[in-house]
């Protein structure tokens, strides 16, 4: 006799801290649970045969409701019950993920010439994220990248881009990412507010991110995508290096567009190879 439920977010993980609440027909409260740790809810107190109300609330999610009938065992089999995140907006189970960089990019677009594009990447880092569990604006994220790891394809102009005229990797050997906040943007979308420290400079840089989705991968872990872009200017990181053609157009573009693309192993460390 008594309730039972599953409590789960959009991507089918447990929501450990939902309260479940009964009421009666007349609106008077009649039980009131919380989930357990897998968002389980198993409560014994025996109930009147018929109609009740099953309000499900937790901090960061929309409350959920719906109708339950007690039959004349005294039980009420709610099933599983979906919460979606307040705002609609989604994230992945609460706790440390781990950046894994063999399935990551970190990559960046300068215009050149003023009519194409150069491509390059940075090959080595690594990041942590940390989902806050009651309020998922305080979640936060780290990442450290080498700053001589850069390539674009063509030696010479990597190597130039380590000079001082650019990255002065030798004296600026990592680029650094800590965010200070995060805020909703739209459905599975938020702004992530950070400061990037770049070239011996550190200023204010959101990110704007995208959650892709959670799931179980081939090595029993389980890992999340994320996508994230800003743009960058040089000059804000006191590289102002450039060349004027004869035409007066500037070699490269003041400007970088940083395109992130991101799979997190839930964790605080990487699985051992």
């Amino acid at each position: 006799m008594g309730l039972t439920a599953r409590i789960r977010t959009r991507d089918g993980w447990a929501v450990s801290h939902a309260v479940v609440t009964v009421t009666d027909m007349t609106g008077t409260q009649v039980l009131r649970a919380e989930a357990d740790t897998e968002g389980t809810v198993r409560d014994t107190t025996p109930l009147t045969p018929g109609a009740y109300t099953v309000i499900v609330t937790a901090v960061g999610y929309a409350p959920a409701a719906s109708s339950a009938i007690v039959t004349a065992s005294g039980r009420a089999e709610v099933g599983t019950v979906t919460l979606a995140r307040q705002g609609g907006t989604e994230l992945p189970p609460p706790g440390p993920w781990t950046v894994d960089p063999a399935h990551s990019s970190v990559a960046a677009v300068a215009q050149h010439l003023g009519i194409s594009s150069v491509h390059g990447r940075f090959t080595e880092f690594a990041g942590t994220v940390e989902i806050a569990p009651d309020d998922v604006t305080k979640s936060r994220v780290e990442a450290v990248i080498r700053a001589a790891s850069v390539d674009t394809g063509n030696g010479m102009r990597d190597t130039h881009l380590r000079s001082a005229d650019f990255l002065d990797v030798e004296r600026y050997p990592e680029i650094t990412y800590r965010s200070t906040g995060v805020t909703e943007a739209g459905p599975d979308r938020w702004t992530v507010h950070g400061e990037l420290g770049l070239h011996g400079v550190v200023r204010p840089v959101d990110l704007d991110l995208a959650y892709l989705g959670t799931g179980a991968d081939p090595w029993g872990g389980t890992r999340a995508a994320f996508r994230a872009t800003t743009e960058l200017r040089r000059e804000d990181f006191a590289m102002n290096y450039n060349q004027v053609l004869q035409a007066g157009i500037a070699a490269i573009g003041t400007t970088l567009r940083v395109e992130l693309d991101i799979q997190a192993v839930q964790g605080e460390s990487l699985p051992a190879a």
